[in-house]
């Protein structure tokens, strides 16, 4: 794992252009087998990752927009052992 991933997650636009730029150079077909697993294993990582931010978005509306509902909440620390 390398510094930046250890201390500091891209924000979600990042990722998303990240993720975008590794489907056409898969689509493209120009990469080697080798290449493809590579851009193919850190967009898995990366489409989890915007999965993630999406799902905390998501929770956090649902929090501001009925408060009343304490049960919606949940820890955003992002230590949640079911998404690991």
């Amino acid at each position: 794992m390398s510094k930046r991933e250890s201390t500091e997650q891209p924000d979600f636009e990042t990722s998303l252009q990240e993720l975008e730029t590794i489907v056409e150079q898969l689509e493209s077909g120009e990469l080697s087998l080798a290449d493809s697993l590579k851009h193919f294993e850190k967009g898995v990582t990366l489409s989890r990752h915007c999965h993630e931010m999406l799902d905390q978005a998501r929770q956090s509306v649902e929090l501001l927009t009925h408060p009343e509902n304490e049960s919606s909440a949940v820890d955003f620390s992002g230590d949640d052992p079911e998404s690991a």
